[in-house]
């Protein structure tokens, strides 16, 4: 079944409103209609199987375009606006495309000789031309045909395109629709842009079931966010840890503000440190807050910890959600013991076809229908996961090696510090040395709040764990799908 077919199963004739807000609001069967004729103009105008960038942030266009892309048979590469340039060469020159859909107002950014670049009035154009209108793929379609091409940050420094397939949009879907009991009741406020994986599960799971979705690309205006949740009395808000840490401890209205309506949030795309779990939880006892843990290679999602659990099981990411085998292997490709810390592999239908043109890659993540994450993790005895570090990530001072979660996990226990981060920086003598980048509430002091930090780590860890070198930062830079960055 081509993805088209199954988010409209039921829902291609609501009237229902899908996208909510107070730029544009679009019903089910517009979105429909005007998808289906835009497939059509597409696959008489570029054929099949081609790769066709889109480049938008968060919208109605967005949503058709990407809709329709996949629905003629073709493959959809969602980018974002702020894409660098020499980034953009080099996808381009990747996927070898020739056309790509870019709303009016950033069109002029991406003159590429070679590419037809489409904007928003090609929507009208369809609806009112005479292109055929045929509702359903062939029966025979191949659900793991290409579908989509993700990228996602590459160890090269060049980014890597993620293949997914037809059915690992479908199988992700229906486990994150199992496993957060999402109905058509549900409104979500999306803040996560579509070109990320995060965003577009937000987008599949409330397509399939008829729910609805605020767009709001502006989280920067904290005000927005929060007016939305309770304008649009929205049920759902999903978020990465950035976005939990800001309105925890730079918001100074979330906390005391109620949401009658809001029911669950989620959090995904890195680690959010136990201290804010338990200043959320606390804050807003009535909410279900569930963490879960994902990768692009594995369509979205991997694995969910029971909002019932998120205080017992502190700091895990759960079990593997349904559908889905998620184990610890150790370097024998054996289950780890419990205590002893490996690396997470998943299997299932969700997990990607591959890497574009990265054979190496391939045979380094996939083996033996396996996925494996390059996250290194523990075990329970209840058998719950606990993310210890990426590979990469692990700094080794003196000859021994140090987690940087554990020292961010000490220092965000301060209540001046909004956010830490924790890397090696080469040392002559040590091997590496540890340095904390901090970001500091307003109106603290970076010498007093070094003293602060210091005093906690002295308390709480090793001595050669507590940084030598300390960088305060003015605020949380992010990029736009609100994971953080390093300047």
């Amino acid at each position: 079944m081509n993805v088209f077919d199954y988010f409209f199963t039921c829902s291609k004739d609501l009237n229902k409103k899908f996208i909510l807000g107070p730029i544009e609001e679009v019903t089910y069967k517009d979105i429909y209609l005007t998808s289906v004729c835009l497939a059509e103009y597409i696959r008489l105008t570029a054929g099949e199987n081609n790769n066709i960038l889109l480049i938008s942030e968060n919208s109605s266009f967005c949503i058709m375009t990407y809709l329709a892309i996949m629905k003629s048979g073709n493959v959809c590469v969602p980018l974002s606006p702020l894409i660098e340039k020499d980034n953009l060469n080099y996808i381009i020159e990747s996927v070898h495309c020739r056309y790509a859909f870019v709303p009016g107002n950033l069109k002029g950014r991406y003159d590429t000789p070679g590419i037809t670049v489409f904007d928003e009035t090609i929507l009208k154009e369809v609806l009112d031309g005479d292109a055929h209108r045929d509702p359903v793929s062939p029966p025979d379609f191949d659900e793991n045909r290409l579908c989509q091409i993700l990228y996602t940050s590459g160890s090269t420094g060049y980014p890597k395109g993620v293949m997914l397939s037809h059915i690992n949009i479908i199988s992700n879907t229906d486990s994150i629709i199992k496993y957060l009991g999402i109905t058509s009741d549900d409104i979500m406020e999306v803040v996560l842009p579509f070109y990320y994986c995060y965003g577009l599960s937000l987008l599949h799971t409330h397509l399939k079931v008829g729910g609805s979705v605020v767009l709001n690309n502006n989280f920067i205006f904290l005000g927005s966010v929060l007016d939305n949740l309770k304008k649009y009395k929205c049920t759902g808000f999903a978020g990465v840890p950035s976005h939990f840490q800001i309105l925890l401890r730079k918001s100074k209205t979330f906390t005391n503000t109620k949401f009658p309506d809001l029911k669950y949030v989620t959090q995904a795309g890195g680690k959010l440190h136990n201290v804010f779990i338990e200043e959320f939880v606390k804050a807003f006892p009535d909410k279900k807050f569930f963490v879960m843990y994902g990768q692009t290679e594995a369509t979205a999602r991997l694995s969910y910890l029971p909002p019932e659990l998120v205080l017992k099981k502190l700091g895990s990411i759960g079990k593997g959600i349904p559908d889905v085998k998620l184990e610890v292997y150790n370097e024998n490709d054996e289950p780890v013991k419990v205590g002893e810390t490996g690396e997470i592999v998943a299997k299932g239908d969700n997990v990607m076809l591959g890497y574009l043109n990265d054979p190496e890659s391939n045979r380094q993540t996939l083996k033996n229908g396996w996925l494996y994450t390059g996250d290194m993790a523990q075990k329970d005895s209840e058998g719950f996961i606990y993310l210890v570090a990426r590979k990469k990530e692990i700094i080794k001072v003196r000859g021994k090696r140090v987690s940087p979660k554990e020292i961010e996990e000490v220092i965000l226990s301060v209540p001046d510090v909004i956010d830490c981060t924790i890397i090696g920086e080469y040392d002559e003598l040590m091997g590496e040395t540890i340095k904390a980048i901090v970001v500091l509430t307003d109106g603290t002091d970076p010498e007093s709040g070094k003293e602060r930090i210091l005093r906690c780590c002295s308390r709480e860890l090793s001595s050669y764990k507590i940084p030598q070198v300390f960088e305060f930062q003015k605020r949380v830079d992010v990029t736009p799908s609100g994971k953080k960055t390093l300047k």
